[in-house]
Order: C-alpha cells, then structure tokens, then sequence
C-alpha cells in the first residue's frame, strides 16, 4: 500500500534580466502570457500568487546598520516570487518550468519552504 504525501509549498524566486535582444514589444507579450499562464495555475491548485519586487530597498547587518545597499549583482536580481503547491521539488520545477518568461532570459529558483522553526540544528552556520 502506498501513501500519498499532501502538497508542500515551494517558493520560486524569479531572477536575472531580460534578454537585451528582445523588443520592449516581445516583453510586453510574453509578461502577458506569464499572467495567463500563472492564473490558470492558481485556479488547478497548482500556484499561489506572490508579488513582484520594486527595485528599492535596504540591507541590515550587525548593529543595526541600515544602508541602501549593497544588493547582488545585476544577474541576480529577484524581480519577484510565487508559490507552487506540489508533492516534490521535482514537481515543483517541471510546474515552473512553464514559465514563458524563462525564453527571455529570466530563471527560477525553487525552494521547499520549511515548516520549522530555526534551531541551531537546522541552520547553516
């Protein structure tokens, strides 16, 4: 007899930038198609929606330093996040590699989000 695990949530990262040969018209289309695709998923259970990033923000570090940077380099910008429901990261990456923007130069990172608290045990230090 075999179980089925129930879903797990897997955060998926959009990164790097659009490809520099692509017209502003070729963009425009295919951010068009991402949303088509991402609210079918959302409706099948298969995505949650998350949000895209402004290009802003801050850093803070020990002593409560705050400055307005510094961030990673351009090609690891994160432009945004969603969610995948799915039974593995496997899963996970073939629902996101559906993701028509992947064509024009941006990837994914799929992480599994961990249910736990951090411990000493369970974090890299």
């Amino acid at each position: 007899m075999t179980t089925k695990s129930s879903p797990s949530e897997y955060l998926v990262i959009s990164r790097g930038q659009w490809d520099k040969t692509a017209s502003r018209d070729q963009i425009s289309k295919v951010i068009d198609q991402f949303y088509v695709w991402l609210d079918r998923l959302v409706e099948d259970g298969k995505m949650k929606y998350g949000q895209r990033l402004t290009s802003e923000g801050r850093t803070v570090g020990r002593r409560n330093v705050i400055t307005d940077g510094p961030f990673g380099e351009l090609k690891e910008v994160i432009g945004g996040f969603w969610f995948v429901v799915a039974n593995s990261l496997d899963e996970a990456a073939e629902i996101a590699a559906g993701n028509p923007c992947l064509n024009y130069g941006l990837f994914l990172e799929i992480r599994p989000l961990d249910p736990n608290s951090a411990t000493v045990d369970n974090t890299n230090y």
